[in-house]
């Protein structure tokens, strides 16, 4: 499956050291802008997405449609990158990999099909691939490094450990 990503969610999941296996299982597609918002500062998770791009692990594409981006930033009031991704993803009919939420927020208006860091987290517990321990301690990673407000982490703790 291919899933347009953006920054957030990319550098999300390399801090909490699962984008590596989610790889494994999707196409991944960035815009040029998103790749620079990735690597402009050092890090590990810099590197984990530089080694990823250079693997060929994580396809990046160009965005001709300068307009349309500025359009979208103007009518959602979102970064250059999250439109460009947010474009690509309208381009490629395909889910756009999001945690910004003015970005999931212009998602529900136009009724594009997004997802997010922690639906990653979840989706590798539901097929076995993390267990319930490891899957707890890169939740905790993800509420320190992303903005996920208390009741999102609470429900998150809850269907991990097997409630609806």
């Amino acid at each position: 499956m291919r899933i347009v990503f953006d920054a957030s969610t990319l550098i999300l999941l390399a801090k909490t050291g699962i984008l590596r296996e989610i790889t494994k299982e999707v196409e991944i597609v960035i815009p040029d802008r998103v790749k620079s918002e990735c690597l402009s500062k050092e890090g590990t998770d810099a590197l984990l997405i530089s080694i990823l791009i250079k693997d060929k692990r994580i396809e990046i594409k160009k965005v001709e449609n300068v307009d349309a981006i500025k359009k979208i930033q103007r009518d959602f009031k979102i970064g250059a990158g999250e439109a460009e991704a947010l474009w690509l993803a309208r381009r490629f009919d395909c889910p756009l990999a999001v945690d910004n939420g003015p970005t999931i927020k212009a998602c529900k208006v136009i009724g594009q099909e997004f997802t997010t860091a922690l639906h990653f987290l979840m989706n590798l517990v539901s097929k076995n691939r993390l267990d319930l321990p490891m899957a707890m301690a890169k939740l905790e990673k993800l509420s320190g490094y992303g903005r996920y407000s208390k009741r999102i982490i609470e429900d998150a703790v809850r269907r991990l450990k097997g409630g609806n």
